[in-house]
């Protein structure tokens, strides 16, 4: 907690709003709108729910097709089977790890040539570093398909100096509780098409009409933020700044670290713009002897938590058998496999004293000597 958070809490208590309504909530929306630099925002449960509302905006539905980035979080694609539309996942570049141009252009090549191009791209801007934004869009552009960026992960990271989540038809945030800030869980819908905005906040608030009586005429959601959570929200965003500048610290600690380690490489930061450095992450040379699982479980010894990146969504049970396009034209391991099977998300959480960032150090050295 940045220290802001209570007065906000306490604000909604003693001014009695407590449901998902309220000065919070609204202010929210609008200190987001204002932060990432775009019209409108809906304040919301989930990230997950953002997307399932961006999908619902674009009419997405039974026999639709949606191109989604492979390398990430199952949530950045089940809102797809909410509304029974299908997947197709495309491969990672190595240069950000997100969505490869290359694979995005077979895929749409592919599908001109079914005759069903997808009706949308869900483009997810991973570990909080932008995707290739100028190239994807040029893509999306041409067959005139709208883009959703899943920057749940990279609130405060820049492209080019303009804020994730801003290129396309529609961004999301997440606020869970281990993104760069969090409301304990929640999410944002944000646009420059303040119409759809207000189509979203209507349909979160189960689709009431504006009659003197409970009416729906359409179906509707309980996805709106509550005025407390909101109120966590207003305290964190006033401390994102400080919160990037922990996250690159430790990171570049980490970079100084490693250098002379050549089995290990920390995550590339491509020249386009500024991640928000969300997570440290590091891939293991395939030759290593020692792998990504030797470090987790090394440093869970310790009681220090690591993880395994993202596994790739086409590797999924639930997903394989969905359409994967690979960034390599020929047949070999695609790069989010491999990212998956060299990859590990080092311990990056911005209350790590000194301390704490030198101990993990030392353990990961010590495997390697």
């Amino acid at each position: 907690m940045g220290g802001l958070e209570e007065s906000f809490i306490k604000e909604a208590f003693d001014t009695n709003w407590i449901a998902p309504l309220g000065p919070n909530v609204n202010n929210f929306e609008k200190e987001v709108a204002e932060y990432v630099g775009i019209k409108d925002a809906a304040a919301l449960i989930s990230g997950t729910s953002a997307i399932h509302l961006a999908i619902k905006l674009l009419g997405i539905k039974e026999g639709d097709t949606v191109f989604c980035s492979d390398l990430t979080f199952a949530a950045s694609c089940n809102p797809i089977m909410y509304e029974k539309a299908t997947p197709v996942f495309i491969d990672s570049e190595y240069d950000s790890f997100n969505m490869s141009p290359t694979a995005l252009k077979k895929a749409f090549q592919c599908y001109e040539k079914k005759g069903t191009l997808p009706k949308a791209v869900i483009v997810v801007h991973l570990y909080g570093q932008a995707a290739n934004m100028d190239e994807i869009m040029e893509i999306c552009n041409k067959y005139n398909v709208p883009v959703i960026e899943d920057a749940a992960e990279s609130l405060g990271a820049t492209y080019k100096g303009q804020q994730t989540g801003t290129f396309g038809k529609y961004g999301i945030y997440s606020f869970n509780g281990n993104k760069i800030i969090t409301t304990s869980g929640g999410g944002m819908l944000v646009s420059n098409d303040d119409e759809s905005i207000k189509k979203a906040r209507f349909w979160a608030t189960q689709a009431r009409d504006n009659a003197r009586y409970y009416q729906h005429t359409e179906l509707g959601y309980n996805y709106r933020m509550s005025n407390i959570v909101a109120g966590i929200g207003r305290g964190q965003i006033r401390v994102i700044n400080e919160r990037i500048t922990k996250k690159k610290y430790i990171y570049e600690k980490y970079k100084e670290a490693f250098k002379d380690i050549p089995d290990i490489d920390m995550a590339n930061i491509c020249q386009y713009g500024d991640p928000n450095y969300w997570l440290s992450i590091a891939t293991i040379n395939k030759e290593s002897k020692v792998k990504p699982i030797d470090i987790i479980l090394k440093l869970e010894e310790n009681n220090i938590e690591s993880r395994h990146v993202w596994k790739p969504m086409h590797m999924q049970p639930y997903y394989e058998k969905y359409d994967f396009f690979s960034s390599f034209s020929y047949h070999g391991i695609s790069v989010s496999e491999d990212i998956f099977n060299r990859g590990i998300c080092l311990p990056s959480d911005t209350k790590m004293s000194e301390e704490e960032i030198n101990r993990v150090i030392e353990i990961i050295k010590e495997l390697f000597v």
